[in-house]
């Protein structure tokens, strides 16, 4: 099935990590495909990648000004849009409240809340009556590991996603009956790259940089014993995102291979702890 079969689609922060792996899989599924992201380097690698078949616009998802060229781009190329799909992000380094220094805390707060909620909020306002003219859909990006609860990151970045939940909610609300507004809640991704803030000095570091033993320690709690990458995400953003799931709207689809399901009093096996 081509779930999104001549859907025009548009994916910000699709340059790398998740959204590059969701875009990836959007076009196995038939979509006419735009990609929005602020770093010209990885929009260049997506071109020799994709070739001129994808339209690839640089561009911040947090002024108003590139939101509105980016519409104007996918409406001069494809005169219409059926699905907006947020997958930008930043990750705040797990810094804990108390370690952030005082006078740092107002650029901290605003740069990872601009990003990962007004980010959403204005690509959603902007491109909001082409979603309507096509019965369309949104689909943002959460965090099962900090949507919902602590430790999936520091104050900021559960702040962040946490937000995320209630502006799918409310959207979902406002935008009825004509757009559905959903969201996916991926746990640990394989490849990721969102950076940290520049804000607190960590924009040359992301969580590509966290512990493999991390990972390890992921791997043995969860029942799904393999580690996602981006492209493993795809098939749940395609049908959220598609004329199918017409059923849904203001819905977080968790998914977190298994986690909240783990082991509390079954000890682990010789071959879970391997």
């Amino acid at each position: 099935m081509t779930l999104l079969k001549d859907d025009v689609v548009l994916v910000t922060g699709g340059g790398s990590g998740l959204g590059a792996g969701v875009a990836r899989h959007f076009l196995t599924q038939g979509a006419q495909l735009a990609i929005m992201d602020i770093s010209g380097e990885k929009l260049d690698a997506l071109r020799a990648e994709f070739g001129d078949g994808v339209l690839l616009i640089q561009g911040d998802v947090t002024k108003l000004a590139d939101v509105q060229a980016c519409r104007a781009a996918v409406e001069k190329r494809f005169g219409r849009l059926n699905s907006l799909v947020g997958a930008q992000g930043i990750w705040d380094g797990y810094v804990h409240l108390r370690d952030i220094p005082l006078e740092k805390l107002d650029a901290a707060f605003d740069e990872v809340f601009h990003i990962n909620v007004k980010g959403y909020i204005l690509t959603a306002r902007v491109m909001l009556d082409l979603l309507e003219a096509s019965q369309g859909a949104i689909v943002f990006t959460g965090s099962s590991g900090a949507s919902f609860c602590a430790d999936g990151g520091g104050v900021f970045y559960t702040a962040t996603k946490h937000a995320v939940v209630g502006v799918v909610r409310q959207l979902s609300f406002e935008f009825a009956p004509k757009v559905r507004v959903n969201g996916v809640a991926p746990c640990l991704i394989g490849g990721s790259h969102l950076r940290g803030p520049r804000s607190l000095g960590l924009e040359k570091q992301s969580q590509a940089d966290i512990p493999k033993e991390v990972f390890q320690e992921f791997a043995k709690a969860a029942p799904l014993k393999w580690l996602p990458y981006g492209e493993d995400y795809g098939p749940m953003y395609a049908l959220l995102a598609s004329r199918h799931s017409r059923v849904m709207t203001g819905q977080m689809v968790y998914a977190d291979q298994g986690l909240e399901n783990r082991n509390v009093m079954t000890p682990l096996s010789a071959g879970d702890a391997a």
